[in-house]
């Protein structure tokens, strides 16, 4: 974490100190969004809408501003842990996770899950600060073809343009989201936290298909999966990069309307993973994703769903909603791939609540 962002998760501790609040009991009162030029300092109550006061100040000048909080702060809170965030770990991922809640005997255990929701959407727009950086960094939505090195493969993953502002249609380009996905996927492999090699996984919403792409040429047995009207393109981008001879595991197209019950083929077996990217896109869409993820989950399943920071909204009711029924950790941009990076994407790993084989930060506990 930056210096200067340590200390607006500084200045959140402080108003904490200053108004005398209990986390658990009132929620979270400052929610912090860092601009270049902008300090917006927002309080929220649960019982009324958010308050915002905006203040407009210099780069600099704000930095000195905060820095002084800092001070106060640590004056005031003395020996108080600098840490704001628990650490866990998933049974089916070896990397660290920032906890967001659901885990076993963890500090947010008592906490409702409306309530870590916000907390966690209040982290992650002060961290990370998305709407200070544009959007698609690694895309061009724009172009017919995005080409991509992964897995030592040069993939080329056709996209179409001219389908992206027609109402109601998803999945026709790639958005940055997928290729953090795929690659935080590529490199957890090689940094050997993660093994694909044999695993049976299904891919919701796969749109042009390179995060499924990137599992099956990582040794996973893939089932990509996405609405009747959006398999045509998808089964091109799979014939196109996968069947050379040379594909380590196998890729599938399969139609899947979330909500609906699955064909027995993706439950029987459990998929030992599920992947998303850029699924989290609406609050209408969330009952239907959140059911689809129960119904493909078994006790061995953990999902990774990768999602664009556009709205804070939709995110925090996903969030709230998911929450009661899974665990959910969020991966540190420090684990994904170095050259594949963006703050205006997130990454979470959700496991069902009641499979508890999580574990503390030093290793990882099998015994349920």
């Amino acid at each position: 974490m930056h210096n200067l962002e340590s200390n607006f998760v500084w200045v959140t501790l402080v108003f904490y100190k200053i108004f005398g609040v209990n986390k658990r009991k009132h929620g979270n009162i400052c929610y912090l969004l860092i601009t270049p030029k902008l300090c917006y300092i927002s309080l929220w109550c649960p019982s009324f809408v958010r308050v915002c006061l905006v203040r407009s100040m210099p780069h600099m000048e704000a930095a000195e501003r905060v820095n002084s909080a800092a001070r106060f702060g640590a004056e005031k809170m003395g020996e108080e842990d600098e840490t704001v965030e628990e650490i866990g770990r998933m049974s089916g991922y070896g990397g660290d996770v920032i906890v967001v809640g659901g885990f076993p005997a963890s500090e947010s255990e008592s906490e409702s899950e409306s309530d870590l929701a916000a907390a966690e959407i209040m982290v992650i727009w002060a961290i990370q600060g998305p709407t200070s950086f544009a959007p698609n960094a690694l895309v061009a939505q724009s172009s017919l073809e995005l080409r991509l090195d992964a897995c030592g493969h040069s993939l080329s993953i056709l996209q179409s343009p001219c389908s992206l502002n027609t109402p109601g249609v998803t999945g026709s380009v790639m958005w940055d989201s997928g290729v953090v996905l795929g690659k935080f996927l590529e490199h957890s492999v090689d940094s050997k936290v993660l093994s694909l090699e044999g695993k049976k996984i299904v891919e919701l919403g796969s749109g042009c298909g390179l995060v499924g792409c990137i599992a099956a040429l990582l040794g996973g047995n893939v089932v990509l999966t996405d609405l009747p009207d959006r398999l045509r393109l998808l089964k091109k981008n799979i014939q196109t990069n996968l069947h050379r001879g040379n594909t380590r595991g196998s890729a599938i197209v399969q139609e899947l309307v979330w909500g609906d019950d699955p064909d027995l083929d993706l439950i029987e077996p459990f998929p030992d993973y599920v992947l998303g990217s850029d699924v989290i896109y609406s609050e209408e869409a969330v009952h239907h994703l959140v059911k689809t993820l129960l119904q493909l989950c078994g006790h061995q399943t953990t999902i990774f769903l990768a999602g664009e920071l556009r709205n804070d909204a939709v995110l925090e009711y996903f969030l709230g909603t998911a929450l009661k029924d899974f665990a959910i950790g969020r991966v540190e941009q420090t684990q994904w791939h170095p050259d594949y990076c963006s703050r205006r994407v997130v990454l979470y790993v959700l496991e069902k609540k009641s499979k508890r084989c999580l574990a503390d930060d030093s290793s990882l506990n099998q015994s349920c």
